[in-house]
């Protein structure tokens, strides 16, 4: 690995765990999954603007520690993300050269943005680019919520759609590159909020209630009655399979009471009952280990971990996912769940394939406890007559 490669590498290492260890949690949009956005749009633009191989590394470095200084407090955190990012690189032999640009580019973030060289424009707008990308809303959403739980700033949907469209009408791409690369779809985030605003009625967001937009696609009201009718078909499902899982079981056990009561006294006289008898115990023992197993719920951990959180891996509308969790990591994952509405169909999709997995596994023991009865009970009536047939229990 050449020495650029292993700068880079360390500054993501350490980001990383320093965003991990020292970053409160509540810092919703300042944390790893901007960070990590960041510097993926920071190669982005190197790569559109055809930097050098030291351009590209200033660039990627500077983006994986341009808010670290944020776990300390807003104010003056770029200062605080620059003195880092020399405080982590030197040692590993960087130029002072490249230490200033890392550190100039880091403050070239500051708002208002005022970068003084095209270098600094692009970690700028690499900073802002995902006001051009589909996890736009995403991120706004975080935003939101740390606003309002960090620095105390509630805003009403009104007030938020108005702040949004004055940012967004009020900001502009300082790179032909990144205007090239999140232009196009900074004006479709910036038109939908100004349609969002325009319905906008008190107590009423048509826009919202009405449309929400998800990596570009409408998901109207049609997709919330898929998700309730597939929900309902599941559960109706469950309870069909409860059900014909009790009538297996009552069946088989009053089948076994009367075996056990009519027949097992009757063995001394009639010794040829014994198999025929035995036979039947079985089929409906087994019928009953397969009715049973089709009803019994599966043991989980109940502990979904934050890292899952972040990951968007986890499920938390699900008891069994979460019933150990402690309440703060409860309320906190679901604070993230509710602020990331990707999150939630991803959640909900997730849940139903679950869901289904649990279904396909109870129909199929099911199938077995039928066949079981089913040819069971025809081998043991065949049993039964054969041995009246030979006439000895007579």
């Amino acid at each position: 690995m050449n020495p650029l490669d292993s700068w880079i590498a360390r500054a993501r290492e350490f980001a990383r765990q320093d965003i991990r260890q020292r970053m409160p949690e509540h810092h919703y949009f300042h944390h790893l999954e901007h960070v990590e956005q960041v510097a993926e749009a920071a190669g982005q633009l190197a790569g559109a603007a055809g930097l050098d191989a030291r351009e590209s590394a200033v660039l990627e470095i500077a983006a994986w520690f341009h808010d670290l200084g944020y776990a300390d407090g807003a104010n003056g955190h770029e200062e605080r993300s620059a003195a880092l990012a020399r405080s982590v690189m030197e040692p590993l032999g960087i130029d002072e050269d490249l230490l200033t640009r890392i550190e100039n580019c880091i403050l070239a973030t500051r708002m208002p943005q005022r970068p003084a060289d095209r270098l600094e424009a692009l970690m700028a707008d690499a900073d802002l680019s995902h006001l051009g990308t589909p996890g736009y809303w995403n991120f706004i959403g975080k935003l939101r919520q740390e606003l309002r739980e960090v620095h105390g700033k509630t805003m009403n949907d009104e007030e938020w759609l108005r702040f949004e469209v004055d940012f967004m009408e009020n900001h502009a791409y300082h790179t032909p590159e990144a205007q090239a690369l999140y232009g196009r779809q900074k004006r479709k985030h910036l038109k939908k909020l100004q349609t969002m605003l325009a319905l906008h009625q008190p107590g009423n967001l048509q826009a919202e209630e009405e449309e929400t937009l998800l990596d570009g696609q409408k998901l109207g009201r049609g997709v919330e009655t898929m998700f309730r009718s597939a929900y309902r078909t599941h559960i109706n499902l469950s309870s069909i399979a409860d059900n014909k899982a009790n009538i297996m079981l009552s069946i088989n056990a009053i089948i076994i009471s009367i075996t056990v009561s009519t027949l097992v006294p009757r063995f001394g006289e009639h010794p040829a009952l014994v198999l025929p008898t035995i036979l039947l115990l079985i089929v409906c023992l087994g019928a009953i280990v397969f009715a049973t197993l089709s009803t019994m719920p599966k043991v989980t951990t109940g502990t979904v971990t934050r890292d899952a959180v972040r990951n968007r891996e986890a499920n938390l509308i699900f008891f069994g996912n979460f019933f150990n969790m402690p309440l703060e990591d409860y309320q906190w994952g679901m604070n993230e769940l509710i602020g990331d509405k990707r999150f939630i169909y991803n959640t909900m999709t997730r849940d139903l394939y679950f869901l289904g997995k649990v279904l396909a596994r109870k129909y199929a023991l099911l199938r077995w406890c039928y066949l079981v009865f089913m040819w069971g009970l025809i081998a043991s009536v065949a049993a039964f007559a054969l041995t009246f047939l030979t006439g000895e229990p007579a």
